[in-house]
C-alpha cells in the first residue's frame, strides 16, 4: 500500500514527529510504501519528496507587514502546499492520505486537494486544533471550551491565541472559512491517541463512525523485553518488604517546560521537603522556574535541560516515580508510555487523556489537577513504598504498557483502519 503522510514538520519537534516516524518505520518493515509531504527545513531529514515540500514558514519571529499578510493567507487558505500537494499525488499516485498536524502552514485547504483525487483521508489528532482554535483547549483563563458549537468569535474575545487580537482573528476567519467549506468533513476516519480525546470529539458533535481510539505506541518491542530484564533484575537485586527509600529516590519530570505543564504546581508540592526532583527539557518558561526555585528557596529541585538517548533511558530508569502534573487536557504523552514501559511508578494528574496511564493504586496515583496538598500527598506515598509493593507498581505498568502501546498491537488497529476507510470510499 502506498501511503501518504503529512505532517508539518520533517525533524523530531514534538510527540506529533516521534509517533510520525515511527509510524513510517513501521509502515515501511511490514512492506508499505511511505510518502512523505512536509515544509521544508534546515533541519529536516532526508526525504526522496523534498522538492515536493512548501516552503518555511515561521510565524513567531519579527516580520514585516507584507510577511504577516502573506503568512496569514497561508493559515488561512495555501494555494501553495495545494499546488505542491497536487503535483505529489500525480507523480507518486497513493492508494490513502495519513494526515497529522498540518493547520497553518500547509491549512486544511489540502483536504479538497486530496478529495479531487479520490483519495481517502486518515486523520490522527495529535492535538485539539479541529475543535479549538488554539488547539489545546486553554488560554489565560484556564481550561476553555467556549468555541464548542463553532462560535469561533470567542478566540478573538479572549485572545486565544498568543494573547494576540491579531492572530486569534485569523484564526477565527479560518475557522469560519473551513467551517463554511466543510473542509474537515473530508476527514475519512479520525484516530485518536487518547479515549478521553476520542469523547470530546464526540461531545463536539463529531459523528462515532467517523472517530476511532487508537493509542500510541513505542516502535522496538525487543527495548521492551530489555526493560523487563532491568524491571526483573532490579526486584531480584533486592530484598521485598523493606523500605528501600534510599535507591531510585529522586522523581522525575520530563518533557516541555510551560505554564500548562503544571511545573509550578509541582515545585511548589516539593517546596520545604527532602523529596528530589529532576526536571529534564526545555521550553519558554525554562530561565523562569529555575529562577523561581533560587528566588523561593527550592534548592531540591533540579534543571537538566534537554535530555535524549541513553541519558534519558538512564534518567528514567533510576528514578523513583515519573510526574506528569499536566494543568491542561494532554492526549497521550510520549514520555509516559516511555516510562510505563520501563515499568515505573506513575504519579499524574486527573486531566485529559493521563488517567490512562496510571491504574489508580495499582501502577500509581492520580491527584486532581492543580492541588499542590494533594501531589505533595502522593509523593509521601510513594516514598513510603517498600520494596514488595514498588515491585508490584512496576510490574503493573509493564503489564498496562503490554495490554495497550505495543508496536504489534498498534500496527493491527491502523491496517484495520486503512483497509475499512479504503474499502467504504
Amino acid at each position: 500500500m502506498k501511503v501518504l503522510m503529512i505532517n508539518k514538520f520533517f525533524y523530531i519537534k514534538g510527540g506529533s514527529e516521534t509517533y510520525y516516524f515511527s509510524l513510517k518505520r513501521l509502515l515501511e518493515e511490514h512492506g508499505h510504501q511511505v510518502i512523505d509531504f512536509s515544509m521544508a527545513d534546515d533541519k529536516n531529514f532526508d526525504s526522496p519528496y523534498g522538492k515536493y515540500f512548501v516552503k518555511n514558514v515561521e510565524y513567531n519571529g519579527h516580520t514585516s507587514i507584507k510577511d504577516k499578510l502573506s503568512m496569514a493567507s497561508h493559515i488561512i487558505y495555501s494555494r501553495e502546499a495545494q499546488k505542491n500537494l497536487e503535483q505529489l499525488i500525480i507523480d507518486t499516485r497513493p492508494d490513502i492520505a495519513h494526515l497529522h498536524i498540518f493547520q497553518h502552514q500547509m491549512s486544511p485547504s489540502i483536504l479538497s486537494t486530496l478529495e479531487k483525487h479520490h483519495i481517502p483521508v486518515v486523520y490522527t489528532a495529535h492535538d485539539l486544533k479541529m475543535l479549538c482554535l488554539n488547539y489545546k483547549m486553554l488560554n489565560h483563563t484556564g481550561i476553555c471550551e467556549k468555541c464548542k458549537g463553532h462560535k469561533y468569535y470567542n478566540c478573538v474575545k479572549y485572545k486565544c491565541i498568543k494573547d494576540s487580537m491579531a492572530k486569534s482573528a485569523i484564526c477565527m476567519v479560518e475557522g469560519y472559512l473551513h467551517r463554511m467549506l466543510k473542509s474537515y468533513d473530508k476527514i475519512d476516519c479520525i484516530i485518536t491517541p487518547s479515549k478521553f480525546y476520542y469523547d470530546k470529539f464526540l461531545e463536539f458533535g463529531i459523528s462515532a463512525d467517523r472517530v476511532r481510539y487508537i493509542p500510541n505506541f513505542l516502535e522496538d518491542e525487543k527495548d521492551g523485553i530489555k526493560r523487563q530484564d532491568a524491571i526483573d533484575e532490579k526486584i531480584t537485586d533486592r530484598g521485598a518488604g523493606r523500605n528501600n527509600a534510599d535507591a531510585t529516590s529522586y522523581f522525575l519530570y520530563l518533557g516541555r517546560i510551560s505554564e500548562e505543564k503544571g511545573i509550578g504546581t509541582l515545585m511548589k508540592a516539593v517546596k520545604g521537603t527532602k523529596h528530589q526532583v529532576k526536571i529534564a527539557g526545555t521550553g519558554p518558561l525554562f530561565d523562569y522556574y529555575q529562577q523561581m526555585a533560587r528566588e523561593e528557596q527550592i534548592p531540591n529541585v533540579e534543571f537538566l535541560g534537554f535530555q535524549q538517548g541513553v541519558a534519558l533511558q538512564n534518567l528514567v530508569r533510576d528514578a523513583r516515580a515519573v510526574i506528569l502534573p499536566s494543568e491542561w487536557y494532554e492526549n497521550s504523552p510520549y514520555s509516559g508510555i516511555e516510562a510505563i514501559s520501563q515499568g515505573k511508578v506513575m504519579i499524574g494528574s486527573d486531566l485529559g487523556g493521563i488517567p490512562e496511564l496510571i491504574r489508580d493504586g495499582e501502577n500509581g496515583y492520580i491527584f486532581p489537577a492543580g492541588m499542590v496538598s494533594s501531589l505533595r500527598s502522593m509523593l509521601d506515598k510513594v516514598m513510603k513504598l517498600n520494596d514488595k509493593e514498588l515491585s508490584e507498581m512496576k510490574q503493573a505498568s509493564y503489564q498496562l504498557f503490554q495490554e495497550r502501546f505495543t508496536a504489534e498491537k498498534h500496527y493491527t488497529q491502523i491496517l484495520e483502519v486503512y483497509g475499512r476507510v479504503c474499502r467504504e470510499f
